[in-house]
This record gives C-alpha cells, structure tokens and sequence, in this order.
C-alpha cells in the first residue's frame, strides 16, 4: 500500500454536525440560539447528540464571537474547555478576533480546499466537526470534503435567521444512515454522496 493511499484511509470523516429548528434556521436573526436551549434538553443534550472522536472543530467568525460571548469565556477562560475541549480549533475569519486563555484557537482566510491539509493534520486520525455556520458547511460541500450532515432538530420554527445550509442539494447527493428521537429532538444522520 502507498503511502499516499495509507494516509487516506487513517483519515477520519468531515461532519457537519447542528442543532435546526423545523424550518431550517440554525440561528434566530440576532444570531442567538436562545430558542435552542429553551427546548427540554437543548441546553444540557443527550450524550448521543454530540459527534465522538472529533480530532479538531472548524467554526465561522459569527459562531466563534457568539460562543465568546454567550459564555464570557474572555472573562473565565475555562469554560472554553467545557465544549470544545482541548481540540484545535479552526476560525474562518477576515478580521482580528481575541483568544481566550490556554484555547488552541488558529485563525484562517481564505479557502477550505486552501487550509484542509493543515485542518487535516491537525485532526490526526480524529473526525473534523464544521460546528457552523451552514453557508461555512456549504464551503466544504462546494469543495467536496464533507462527508457526513447531522441534524438535531428542534420542535421550534423561526421567521428568519441564519439558514441551516444555504446550498441546494438534490436527493442523489444524500443517503439517510439514521433517524432517531433523542428526547424532544429527532436525530438525522446522512452520508453526502460524492458528486459524479
């Protein structure tokens, strides 16, 4: 076996992996998930509704500053770890953010298919989770890396907000791995079919 092809199977999975309201919003329109953690368990979610063997996160700068924020995690540094953990995590972003103490935070521009092998290697042998937003998960679709799109839905519909995945995407480009209800929230696992 190559070295190239033994480097491709040790490489885990790219997940898209969100919380949706009914009706394919997975921010309301002043980017708060306030309607997320008012659902019965959206605040504290079942185990089975976080990605495992997750090698490094990737996040969009309004994700990013919402989870600062939402948190005061500037101010107490340690609640950094509480979800991210001690996985590298990537920032799409075009300005200049602040890192919190002790998070292994590595700022990017441009490109996914630009920063993939760094993002790649960072992850070792563990999963990469796009935590969000959607159009930053449409950016790793566009550039055929994403391999899994899990959803946790809500029982809420929003008027408006930031959309779940400003893509379109025809059926033949998904395949349903599972469905399951995790207390108030249905569970949907699909495998992204590569583009022929």
């Amino acid at each position: 076996m190559s070295v190239a092809i033994a480097n491709i199977a040790r490489m885990g999975r790219i997940l898209f992996d969100t919380a949706t309201t009914i009706n394919g919003w997975i921010a309301d329109s002043n980017n708060s998930l306030a309607w997320l953690f008012a659902v019965d368990g959206g605040e504290h979610p079942d185990k089975g509704l976080f990605p495992a063997g997750v090698g490094a996160q990737v996040e969009g700068s309004t994700t990013y500053e919402w989870v600062l924020a939402e948190s005061d995690i500037l101010a107490h540094p340690e609640k950094w770890a509480e979800f991210h953990g001690d996985r590298p995590t990537f920032v799409f972003t075009t300005r200049d953010l602040p890192v919190p103490e002790g998070a292994d935070i590595r700022f990017v521009r441009g490109s996914v298919a630009e920063h993939l092998p760094a993002i790649r290697e960072a992850a070792g042998d563990g999963d990469i989770w796009v935590v969000g937003g959607g159009d930053l998960a449409g950016q790793f679709l566009d550039a055929g890396a994403l391999d899994t799109i899990a959803l946790s839905v809500a029982p809420v519909a929003l008027e408006g907000g930031a959309p779940l995945f400003p893509r379109r995407i025809e059926s033949d480009r998904l395949r349903l791995v599972s469905a399951e209800a995790h207390g108030q929230f249905a569970r949907l696992i699909y495998d992204v079919v590569p583009q022929a």
